[in-house]
């Protein structure tokens, strides 16, 4: 009977990785940790560094008797797979180390704080996150809380990844579809022609004029105000030709009346 058992342990160890997940019972506790029955062939031993007190899991547990007991079954997780035994912890891994996370990477997140300059994600890595107000949407945010709140559940894109300064840069609009164009195109009608037959009329397409901007305006008003001014300025420009023909014409006569008097 213990063969089989033996051998399903070996495919069980097989599978044990990282991160994963277990409901252990404590099998002995010494002053370094404790053992801990996972159901593997090999040992796996819980470290008193990584023993974590229900009661305050910021608190530095210094006397493992006071935490855990024999027969406590605990929740785990594998921190490191060695050969000869399976290094255990009380204290929920990271989803994604720093070595782990890279540009192009599609994840998933929740909103944990806004600020004027952008939202800060938790992606499960050391640190949250930040998208930067101008990565929330194609459209023009003029503050994050007008395209997500705290507690939102949100797809985001990894842009960068600075292990040296713990950043993590995301986008929102980069896995968002890029603006309809200003040009609409409207589907093709279909109406009836001569002897019935119905022929397929192309619609113009649909021209979508965005509100004026405020040059725009200043611009149009300044255009209007000459439009009113332009039969004034017409009645000074020929006011003005009148006058220098006129003048012409003075001159003309003057030299005229000078040569006929050198000619007596």
């Amino acid at each position: 009977m213990d063969k089989p058992i033996e051998q399903s342990n070996n495919e069980q160890d097989q599978t044990i990785t990282a991160k994963q997940k277990f409901e252990g019972k404590v099998i002995k506790t010494s002053l370094q940790g404790a053992l801990v029955d996972i159901g593997s062939k090999l040992p796996a031993f819980l470290h008193i560094s990584q023993v974590v007190d229900p009661a305050d899991a910021e608190k530095v547990v210094s006397n493992l008797d006071t935490v855990l007991q024999v027969d406590q079954v605990v929740n785990v997780w594998v921190k490191r797979v060695l050969k000869d035994h399976y290094e255990l912890t009380m204290r929920e891994p990271l989803q994604y180390e720093w070595r782990e996370l890279a540009p192009e990477m599609t994840l998933k997140g929740k909103v944990v704080r806004l600020e004027s300059f952008g939202a800060f994600v938790e992606i499960g890595a050391e640190r949250p996150g930040l998208i930067h107000v101008s990565e929330l949407s194609h459209n023009y945010v003029r503050v994050p809380s007008e395209v997500v709140k705290v507690g939102d559940e949100v797809d985001v894109k990894v842009l960068e990844v600075n292990r040296r300064k713990k950043q993590i840069k995301l986008s929102m609009k980069a896995l968002q579809e890029n603006p309809e164009e200003l040009y609409v195109q409207a589907a093709p009608s279909k109406r009836k022609g001569k002897g019935g037959k119905q022929e397929v009329v192309e619609e113009v397409d649909e021209e979508v004029i965005p509100d004026p901007t405020f040059m725009e305006i200043a611009m149009r008003k300044a255009m209007d105000r000459a439009e009113q001014r332009r039969p004034e300025i017409t009645s000074r420009i020929k006011k003005a030709k009148g006058l220098d023909n006129e003048a012409d014409d003075i001159f003309d006569r003057t030299m005229k009346t000078k040569q006929s008097n050198d000619g007596d």
